[in-house]
Protein backbone atom coordinates (compact mmCIF):
# COMPACT_ATOMS: atom_id res chain seq x y z
CA UNK A 1 0.00 0.00 0.00
CA UNK A 2 1.03 3.04 -1.05
CA UNK A 3 2.25 5.58 2.27
CA UNK A 4 1.61 9.12 2.93
CA UNK A 5 3.90 11.18 3.46
CA UNK A 6 4.04 15.17 5.08
CA UNK A 7 6.72 17.14 3.92
CA UNK A 8 7.02 20.37 6.19
CA UNK A 9 10.02 22.78 4.64
CA UNK A 10 10.02 26.41 4.07
CA UNK A 11 12.33 26.20 1.26
CA UNK A 12 9.65 26.46 -1.71
CA UNK A 13 12.01 25.02 -4.18
CA UNK A 14 13.84 22.35 -2.37
CA UNK A 15 10.34 21.39 -1.14
CA UNK A 16 8.61 21.32 -4.75
CA UNK A 17 11.85 18.63 -5.69
CA UNK A 18 11.40 16.57 -2.76
CA UNK A 19 7.64 15.87 -3.28
CA UNK A 20 8.38 15.43 -6.68
CA UNK A 21 10.89 13.00 -6.52
CA UNK A 22 8.66 10.75 -3.12
CA UNK A 23 5.69 11.04 -6.07
CA UNK A 24 7.77 9.32 -8.24
CA UNK A 25 8.31 6.96 -5.66
CA UNK A 26 5.30 5.64 -5.39
CA UNK A 27 4.35 7.78 -2.11
CA UNK A 28 1.35 9.97 -2.04
CA UNK A 29 2.72 13.30 -0.99
CA UNK A 30 1.54 16.37 1.29
CA UNK A 31 3.64 19.39 1.70
CA UNK A 32 3.51 22.44 4.13
CA UNK A 33 6.27 25.75 4.17
CA UNK A 34 5.74 26.10 7.73
CA UNK A 35 4.94 24.55 11.17
CA UNK A 36 1.43 26.44 11.20
CA UNK A 37 -0.07 25.26 7.92
CA UNK A 38 2.14 21.16 8.62
CA UNK A 39 -0.13 21.52 12.12
CA UNK A 40 -3.37 22.01 10.78
CA UNK A 41 -3.05 19.78 7.97
CA UNK A 42 -2.53 17.06 10.49
CA UNK A 43 -5.06 17.68 12.64
CA UNK A 44 -7.37 17.14 9.59
CA UNK A 45 -5.23 13.69 7.98
CA UNK A 46 -3.37 11.03 9.40
CA UNK A 47 0.00 10.58 7.56
CA UNK A 48 2.65 7.52 7.90
CA UNK A 49 5.23 9.71 7.93
CA UNK A 50 6.94 13.25 7.81
CA UNK A 51 10.12 15.01 6.69
CA UNK A 52 11.04 17.29 8.66
CA UNK A 53 13.16 20.67 7.86
CA UNK A 54 14.66 21.54 11.13
CA UNK A 55 15.75 25.29 10.38
CA UNK A 56 12.57 27.34 9.78
CA UNK A 57 11.35 30.60 10.73
CA UNK A 58 8.34 31.33 13.27
CA UNK A 59 8.53 28.06 14.72
CA UNK A 60 12.09 25.35 14.15
CA UNK A 61 11.10 21.72 13.07
CA UNK A 62 12.88 20.80 16.46
CA UNK A 63 10.32 23.09 18.45
CA UNK A 64 7.57 21.66 16.19
CA UNK A 65 8.41 18.41 16.89
CA UNK A 66 8.42 18.34 20.69
CA UNK A 67 4.96 20.03 20.70
CA UNK A 68 3.76 17.22 18.32
CA UNK A 69 5.36 14.60 20.51
CA UNK A 70 3.81 16.55 23.33
CA UNK A 71 -0.20 16.16 22.22
CA UNK A 72 0.89 12.03 21.63
CA UNK A 73 1.55 11.95 17.85
CA UNK A 74 4.39 9.62 17.08
CA UNK A 75 4.20 9.44 13.39
CA UNK A 76 7.64 8.29 12.29
CA UNK A 77 9.81 11.83 11.29
CA UNK A 78 13.14 12.04 9.62
CA UNK A 79 14.62 15.16 10.35
CA UNK A 80 16.54 16.95 7.51
CA UNK A 81 18.91 20.00 8.78
CA UNK A 82 21.98 21.81 7.60
CA UNK A 83 23.10 21.39 10.92
CA UNK A 84 25.55 18.15 11.08
CA UNK A 85 27.33 16.73 13.55
CA UNK A 86 27.07 14.54 16.41
CA UNK A 87 25.59 16.69 19.22
CA UNK A 88 23.32 18.25 16.80
CA UNK A 89 21.89 14.58 15.48
CA UNK A 90 21.37 13.63 19.26
CA UNK A 91 19.30 16.90 19.81
CA UNK A 92 16.98 15.72 17.13
CA UNK A 93 16.40 12.38 18.14
CA UNK A 94 16.40 13.23 21.92
CA UNK A 95 13.72 15.67 20.72
CA UNK A 96 11.59 12.81 18.91
CA UNK A 97 12.87 12.54 15.65
CA UNK A 98 12.84 8.58 14.44
CA UNK A 99 16.02 9.68 12.29
CA UNK A 100 18.70 12.55 11.25
CA UNK A 101 19.70 13.42 7.85
CA UNK A 102 22.61 15.96 7.00
CA UNK A 103 21.67 18.30 3.83
CA UNK A 104 22.73 17.99 0.89
CA UNK A 105 21.67 14.06 0.46
CA UNK A 106 20.75 12.00 -2.20
CA UNK A 107 17.06 11.42 -2.86
CA UNK A 108 17.37 7.66 -3.13
CA UNK A 109 19.17 7.87 0.79
CA UNK A 110 15.88 9.79 1.88
CA UNK A 111 13.42 6.87 0.31
CA UNK A 112 15.10 4.19 2.23
CA UNK A 113 15.38 5.45 4.98
CA UNK A 114 11.41 6.40 5.27
CA UNK A 115 11.13 2.65 3.95
CA UNK A 116 13.52 1.45 7.03
CA UNK A 117 11.68 3.91 9.31
CA UNK A 118 7.82 3.14 8.31
CA UNK A 119 8.69 -0.81 7.61
CA UNK A 120 8.36 -1.45 11.17
CA UNK A 121 6.06 1.09 12.65
CA UNK A 122 3.71 -1.03 15.26
CA UNK A 123 0.16 -1.66 14.35
CA UNK A 124 -1.80 0.69 16.20
CA UNK A 125 -4.25 -0.47 18.76
CA UNK A 126 -7.71 -1.91 18.40
CA UNK A 127 -9.75 1.18 17.04
CA UNK A 128 -13.44 1.63 18.29
CA UNK A 129 -15.76 4.11 16.78
CA UNK A 130 -19.46 3.82 16.68
CA UNK A 131 -19.67 0.05 15.87
CA UNK A 132 -16.52 0.15 13.71
CA UNK A 133 -13.45 -1.96 14.99
CA UNK A 134 -9.96 -2.39 13.17
CA UNK A 135 -7.91 -4.69 14.21
CA UNK A 136 -5.63 -7.06 12.58
CA UNK A 137 -5.69 -5.05 8.98
CA UNK A 138 -9.70 -5.82 8.89
CA UNK A 139 -12.33 -3.51 9.56
CA UNK A 140 -15.04 -5.43 11.73
CA UNK A 141 -19.04 -4.14 12.14
CA UNK A 142 -21.59 -4.50 14.53
CA UNK A 143 -25.32 -5.40 11.93
CA UNK A 144 -28.08 -4.61 13.37
CA UNK A 145 -28.47 -7.68 15.26
CA UNK A 146 -25.08 -6.77 16.63
CA UNK A 147 -23.13 -9.19 15.44
CA UNK A 148 -19.78 -8.63 14.57
CA UNK A 149 -18.72 -9.37 10.95
CA UNK A 150 -15.79 -7.89 8.65
CA UNK A 151 -16.46 -5.29 6.70
CA UNK A 152 -15.09 -6.18 2.67
CA UNK A 153 -13.21 -3.76 1.78
CA UNK A 154 -10.38 -3.00 -0.74
CA UNK A 155 -6.84 -1.56 -0.21
CA UNK A 156 -8.43 2.12 -1.13
CA UNK A 157 -11.71 1.58 0.54
CA UNK A 158 -9.46 0.17 3.48
CA UNK A 159 -7.42 3.33 3.12
CA UNK A 160 -9.61 5.71 3.22
CA UNK A 161 -11.88 4.55 6.36
CA UNK A 162 -8.52 4.39 8.39
CA UNK A 163 -7.81 7.76 7.75
CA UNK A 164 -11.56 8.65 8.59
CA UNK A 165 -11.55 6.67 12.01
CA UNK A 166 -8.06 7.44 12.96
CA UNK A 167 -9.22 10.30 14.61
CA UNK A 168 -13.01 10.48 14.05
CA UNK A 169 -13.68 14.03 12.11
CA UNK A 170 -10.77 13.61 10.06
CA UNK A 171 -11.36 14.82 6.75
CA UNK A 172 -9.88 13.01 3.80
CA UNK A 173 -9.00 13.40 0.57
CA UNK A 174 -9.99 10.65 -2.18
CA UNK A 175 -11.19 9.51 -5.07
CA UNK A 176 -15.03 10.44 -5.01
CA UNK A 177 -15.64 6.98 -7.11
CA UNK A 178 -13.86 5.29 -3.69
CA UNK A 179 -15.73 7.22 -1.59
CA UNK A 180 -18.78 6.49 -3.19
CA UNK A 181 -18.17 2.57 -2.95
CA UNK A 182 -17.22 2.86 0.82
CA UNK A 183 -20.45 5.16 1.90
CA UNK A 184 -22.47 2.21 -0.05
CA UNK A 185 -20.64 -0.41 1.50
CA UNK A 186 -21.15 1.06 5.30
CA UNK A 187 -24.97 1.95 4.73
CA UNK A 188 -25.58 -1.64 3.46
CA UNK A 189 -24.71 -2.98 7.18
CA UNK A 190 -27.59 -0.01 8.68
CA UNK A 191 -24.56 1.31 10.81
CA UNK A 192 -26.07 5.04 12.48
CA UNK A 193 -23.05 6.75 10.20
CA UNK A 194 -22.29 8.00 7.18
CA UNK A 195 -20.08 9.70 4.77
CA UNK A 196 -20.52 13.54 3.48
CA UNK A 197 -18.29 15.63 1.70
CA UNK A 198 -16.59 18.51 2.77
CA UNK A 199 -16.57 20.94 -0.46
CA UNK A 200 -12.46 21.45 -1.34
CA UNK A 201 -11.24 19.21 1.35
CA UNK A 202 -12.11 16.10 0.71
CA UNK A 203 -14.41 13.51 3.03
CA UNK A 204 -15.79 12.95 6.86
CA UNK A 205 -17.58 9.90 8.80
CA UNK A 206 -20.44 11.71 11.31
CA UNK A 207 -22.56 9.69 13.19
CA UNK A 208 -26.22 11.77 12.42
CA UNK A 209 -28.19 10.22 15.53
CA UNK A 210 -25.34 10.60 17.87
CA UNK A 211 -24.73 14.21 17.04
CA UNK A 212 -28.23 14.87 17.07
CA UNK A 213 -28.54 13.65 21.09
Amino acid sequence: MNKTLLIIDDDDTLRQTLARGLRSANFYVLTAPNAEIAKQILERISVDAIVLDRMMPDMDGLTFLKKLRAMGNNTPTIMLTAMGGAENAIDGLRGGANDYLDKPFQLQELILRIENMTRFTPEPEPTRVDGILFTDNEFFVADKSGTPRILQLSTEEKKLLRGLTTPIGNIVPASPMVAKRLREKINNVSLDMDIITIRGRGYKLVCPTKNKG
